[in-house]
């Protein structure tokens, strides 16, 4: 790499502008063609071809002389900073860092090292203005001693104007990230998706870019005239879909974490929803609310399971409805995939888990976002959680609200995939009093 003051030269081979593309042609064959610098005309007319030799045999300069273009001139010529190439100028963003961050390391005198370039980002998010950096990067100790400047270069790299650097995710039950602000006196950042702002602070509350797929596909639910309780509202990434394209007429938001609260909160006011939602601030499972949902959602990985009592207690006791659950689902290759709810019937379940109902009205799966069936071959541990939760669920209702209860598997899909072997589903569960 050039350093910054030092002149960059590069031999290149000089002809007459007809000839030019025959001794192209000639030199990349030969895999002496320079394709990091441009070719450039010259002053007194003629063209130069940039070369990867340091200088070209007599035998090659009379090939092409007589052989590639009979009739032509060629002799040799040194290009004092020759201009890049386009293909030189299209980096990456991970390359323009790397560039920009040895520069200006190699200038304060601190030998690059392979060391330093391994521990480069290779991936961040972008919130707006504020870049947030992967938990792997920067970790050597020969940064410290660069910062906190060190950062301004970097943001200026990545085009933005404050940073942060992720953490692992802290086991206090809020999942509230460990993010480091590196440059810049706040972490207030907003995001518009599919027509809704959400803002929130990057260094309190977690942000998951995966979920796009559910949260539009809640959005295109018919909701009208619908009470739904979400359990784990979060700054509102169901909520807000829920209310701004479903229709739902009221929701009650549950959230214990005070920031994402906080959040939510300015996120109903910014998108003209506040008067109908309620925040309930706290454990859900401690909500004093009962028999006033027609829609529940258990928005939470790697398991709502905890919450699937609240949920059936906040379901309405007459008439029922649907519960949108999340889980984490492992599975392992090597095992063949069985069709799930592919047959021409619907699986319902009672309170009991032997006793499974057989309804022949039609598939058991419903349409997704765009109304096309869900895939015939998916994972086999996909349907056995499914129908397992779909007892579990028959057993609670019975046990919360009494009498028997069926429960009809609509729609079981992929948000997306979490780890190796493990997929992060969303089982829509209908829920109805057997009167």
């Amino acid at each position: 790499m050039e350093r910054e003051g030092e002149t960059s030269v590069v031999v290149a081979v000089v002809t007459e502008p007809r000839f030019t593309q025959r001794y192209r042609d000639y030199l990349e064959k030969q895999k002496l063609l320079d394709r990091q610098h441009r070719v450039q005309k010259l002053r007194d007319g003629m063209v130069a071809l940039p070369v990867l030799a340091e200088t070209l045999p007599e035998r090659q300069l009379q090939e092409l002389r007589n052989r590639v273009a009979p009739g032509s001139s060629c002799r040799l010529t040194q290009l004092l900073d020759p201009l890049p190439s386009k293909k030189a100028r299209v980096c990456s963003p991970a390359q323009s860092l790397c560039l920009e961050v040895r520069r200006w390391v190699e200038d304060r005198g601190v030998t690059w090292c392979a060391e330093l370039e391994a521990d480069l980002p290779r991936s961040w998010q972008r919130h707006g203005d504020l870049m947030l950096l992967s938990e792997d990067c920067f970790q050597a100790e020969q940064w410290q001693s660069l910062e906190p400047e060190l950062w301004e270069t970097v943001a200026s790299a990545l085009g933005v104007q404050r940073l942060a650097k992720r953490g692992r995710v802290l086991p206090d039950g809020t999942r509230t990230p460990s993010v480091t602000l590196l440059l810049g006196d706040h972490g207030w950042v907003e995001h518009m998706d599919n027509g809704i702002r959400y803002t929130f602070d990057v260094t309190q509350c977690m942000f998951s870019f995966g979920n796009i797929t559910e949260k539009l596909r809640v959005a295109s639910l018919s909701c009208a005239g619908e009470v739904l309780v979400d359990l784990y509202a979060g700054i509102g990434y169901f909520t807000l879909p829920f209310l701004v394209h479903a229709g739902a007429a009221f929701v009650h938001a549950c959230e214990w974490n005070p920031h994402a609260a906080a959040a939510l909160r300015n996120n109903l006011e910014i998108n003209g929803v506040a008067d109908r939602c309620q925040i309930h601030f706290g454990d859900n499972r401690k909500l004093q609310l009962s028999n006033a949902a027609d829609r529940v959602n258990l928005g939470l990985i790697p398991s709502s399971e905890e919450g699937w009592p609240v949920a059936c207690q906040v379901l309405r006791k007459d008439v029922g409805g649907v519960l949108h659950i999340h889980q984490n689902v492992e599975s392992f290759s090597g095992r063949k995939p069985q069709p799930l709810g592919s047959s021409d019937t619907r699986k319902e379940h009672g309170p009991h888990p032997q006793k499974i109902i057989t309804d022949k009205q039609g598939n058991g799966t419903t349409g997704n976002v765009r109304g096309d069936m869900l895939p015939s071959a998916s994972k086999p541990e996909w349907h056995s959680w499914a129908e397992s939760t779909a007892t579990q669920i028959a057993s609670l209702l019975h046990r919360v609200h009494g009498g028997v209860w069926r429960t009809q598997i609509l729609r079981v899909h992929p948000v997306k995939s979490y780890a190796p072997h493990v997929d992060h589903m969303v089982l829509d569960l209908e829920c109805r009093p057997v009167l």
